[in-house]
């Protein structure tokens, strides 16, 4: 396992958010360091280099893998993918069926 849920709860739209805790290094990140919140286990990989770092949230089945990595105040949530080496920034909020992927990097205002 790369990571764990930490005791670490906050409450966004009803949905208890858990912090993540790294438990080994792997890419930018270092064992101990704490990651941004998902709701549960299946929305962050325990496989290759993806990571929720700063305030980003995950919730509902979206799902975050690959290397992607999600920064900042960025809100993935229902059904969206964030996968391959796709960077999310800033504060955008990607719901739906989007699928995000490759190279692509999606920066909101912040």
């Amino acid at each position: 396992m790369k990571y764990k849920l930490t005791k670490n709860t906050k409450i966004y739209n009803d949905i208890t958010l858990y912090q993540i805790k790294a438990l080994k290094d792997f890419g930018n990140v270092e064992k101990g360091d704490l990651g941004g919140w998902i709701e549960k286990e299946e929305n962050l990989s325990q496989d290759g280099d993806a990571w929720v770092f700063n305030n980003a949230k995950i919730f509902n089945n979206a799902k975050i893998f690959g290397n992607a990595k999600i920064f900042n105040d960025a809100k993935i949530f229902n059904n969206a993918k964030i996968f391959d080496d796709a960077k999310i920034y800033g504060n955008p909020e990607i719901f739906g069926n989007a699928k995000i992927f490759n190279n692509a990097k999606i920066r909101g205002k912040k």
